[in-house]
């Protein structure tokens, strides 16, 4: 199959995992984040990291959405679902997340209307099928999934919907990553950047980045060649003290990435602070609903109390998140914290580190 066979093709990647065996370094590791979920699963079920020579050291950073939400958000989230008559739609990943005292999934067992969709336009129907009622769709992701929560709520707007809103939590990954390198926790020696994130901000996204911080960033896809080719030049270029923005994704990121979706954020939604689990408050890296389209923002239609926020004690999720812990370095893994039980979003979600941790690495 065109695009999945040919980035499958164990001779090549085998080829491609000798070229860099064959290499040596002496010093300290270099250290290559990935800051996508999806890179981290994908890297964890190929076993990349027992296979890849002891210099190279891959390490996980902020790529899950559902993971780098505050606990404010989530108290927020459930605050929501506790409202009567309202109808909360999210995504799975987000029903489990704990907050400071419970987390939406608790609260549905407790008779709240939580729903979980596949889609946005899934709670957009909710919304149309519930005229009496008032849909809140809670807006997670970053940049890859924002575009649709914006579509939404230009359609709402344009059928005059009157029972549907959006709580947005959404962020954007760019001030993450300058975020991880002002705050000088660890030297990174360059990103891997994320795929599907690219496909809506185009490889050009992380010139400033390059450019200011002299550190590579290469774009890459999810399959076994896609992940060697990325460390591959990211290796030459640490090697050779060249930084550049290199895009061998180009079947799916182009340079200026997707257009029109910039453009439908841009009319929807502004860039605000926003608080990150792990990172605290970074300036310019959340999305809030702009006021020509308030009446579709949860934040205005409901009056929101201020929220006392308590982090579970003995998680360590935030530090696992900028990359300075790995997850069995936290107490609380595979003891108490588990997907059957999980204590933070980093083992709840489908991307998340801890998660992968459990289901892909014993020791």
């Amino acid at each position: 199959m065109k695009y999945l066979d040919e980035y499958r093709d164990p001779q090549t990647a085998k080829r491609l995992l000798e070229a860099l065996q064959r290499r040596s370094r002496e010093g300290p590791p270099m250290k290559l984040m990935e800051i996508c979920g999806t890179h981290t699963v994908s890297i964890f079920r190929l076993g990349l990291r027992q296979l890849l020579p002891a210099f190279i050291q891959l390490i996980s950073g902020p790529g899950c959405p559902v993971c780098v939400t505050a606990n404010e958000d989530i108290d927020r989230a459930v605050w929501l679902a506790r409202q009567p008559g309202v109808i909360t739609t999210t995504f799975g990943d987000l029903l489990r997340v704990p907050g400071s005292s419970s987390s939406l999934h608790m609260e549905r067992s407790k008779g709240a209307d939580v729903r979980m969709v596949y889609a946005t336009f899934d709670a957009l129907q909710i919304a149309r099928e519930n005229p009496g009622r008032q849909v809140v769709f809670l807006g997670i992701g970053f940049e890859t999934t924002a575009p649709t929560v914006a579509a939404a709520i230009r359609q709402a707007a344009a059928e005059g919907m009157d029972n549907f809103s959006v709580f947005s939590a959404h962020k954007l990954l760019p001030p993450a990553m300058r975020a991880l390198l002002d705050a000088r926790d660890q030297q990174l020696d360059g990103f891997l950047c994320p795929g599907h994130v690219s496909t809506i901000i185009g490889a050009k996204a992380y010139e400033e980045i390059v450019s200011r911080y002299h550190i590579p960033c290469v774009v890459t896809g999810f399959e076994a060649l896609d992940l060697l080719q990325g460390i591959t030049l990211l290796v030459d270029q640490v090697e050779q003290g060249r930084a550049e923005v290199l895009n061998p994704y180009r079947r799916a990121v182009s340079w200026e990435g997707n257009l029109a979706a910039q453009h439908l954020l841009e009319e929807i939604f502004e860039p605000v602070d926003s608080t990150w689990r792990g990172l605290g408050e970074i300036p310019q890296s959340g999305l809030k609903v702009r006021d020509a389209w308030k009446d579709y923002d949860a934040a205005e239609r409901f009056s929101m109390p201020e929220i006392q926020v308590k982090e579970h004690p003995g998680c360590r999720c935030g530090e696992v998140l900028r990359g300075i812990l790995t997850p069995p370095e936290c107490g609380l893994f595979r003891k108490v914290c588990t997907p059957q039980d999980p204590k933070g979003p980093c083992m709840v979600s489908g991307e998340g580190t801890c998660g992968a941790y459990y289901r892909y690495q014993m020791t």
